[in-house]
């Protein structure tokens, strides 16, 4: 263990972000010790469409035998939560509703989603009256039944941060729905590039914020300028100062390696497995 200060960090047991296609390289790590695994198949309109029998045919294959947590990464392209389209917003909920058809069949019990709320939002929301309002209210019209659906399938939605700048914003969102049925996400990646960009707090304050409603996080590194995806260690996040504050959530969220290149997945556990901070 780490002696983080006067808190001792017990290392968290982390899993990784894959397609079912590139689970079998990995499976001996994931399986034995029963991984949380997201699976990324679910994230496009041909997946959820003209491909879904055989992506979920595919992810049951490639899953056979895991006794560990799953979850799936809902579709994001061109589905913004609060679309000012009153046309749209049907399409975009049932499009969500698809998805979470997807994890329950698969045996996933989390869906992560994307976050409306960017530094635009942050600097004009007090520009507009009634501002605020109105977009939580076109985010309810879109996801008010998926919550409703998450909840009877048992499954809980997780909102990840994107460009967001003030995590108490997002966290503010989930509480509105008054549902166990959605919890916080939080992208290191994300958070250290809204750091380095808008502001925002360290990624360590993410997670403090969060709380015990955190209910997944994305493991990837960045150098502060894009969305790179990088195992830990490449770029410049303070791993210790994350896996402390993580360590202080009484909660048990998923904990998943997002790279870019499955194949640094091995380098990128082993350098937060030197300093102590997974198993």
């Amino acid at each position: 263990m780490l002696q983080g200060g006067l808190l001792t960090v017990t290392p968290l047991k982390i899993g990784a972000c894959l397609k079912s296609t590139e689970i079998a390289t990995h499976r001996d790590w994931l399986f034995d010790s029963a991984r949380d695994i997201e699976i990324q198949d679910f994230m496009s309109h041909e997946a959820l469409s003209t491909e879904f029998e055989n992506r979920i045919a595919a992810a049951k294959a490639a899953l056979d035998g895991h006794s560990g947590r799953i979850g799936i990464h809902g579709p994001f392209e061109g589905l913004d939560i609060d679309n000012k389209d009153a046309e749209l917003r049907p399409l975009i909920t049932a499009r969500f509703l698809k998805a979470l058809e997807a994890a329950d069949r698969i045996g996933a019990r989390q869906m992560v989603m994307h976050s409306p709320f960017t530094l635009w939002y942050q600097n004009n929301v007090f520009s507009m009256p009634g501002y605020a309002e109105t977009k939580l209210a076109r985010i309810h019209d879109i996801l008010g039944p998926v919550v409703k659906s998450a909840e009877n399938m048992g499954i809980t939605l997780v909102i990840e941060n994107i460009q967001d700048v003030r995590p108490e914003t997002r966290r503010a969102m989930v509480d509105r729905f008054d549902s166990d049925a959605i919890a916080l996400s939080i992208d290191t990646g994300h958070a250290q590039l809204a750091r380095r960009m808008s502001g925002a707090p360290p990624v360590a304050d993410f997670v403090r914020d969060a709380g015990n409603q955190l209910a997944h996080v994305h493991v990837q590194d960045v150098d502060g300028h894009a969305d790179r995806h990088w195992a830990p260690g490449e770029g410049e996040i303070e791993w210790i100062a994350v896996f402390r504050a993580l360590a202080e959530c009484e909660a048990a969220p998923h904990v998943v390696l997002e790279l870019r290149d499955k194949s640094h997945i091995p380098a990128g556990f082993a350098h937060l497995q030197g300093l102590g901070l997974v198993v």
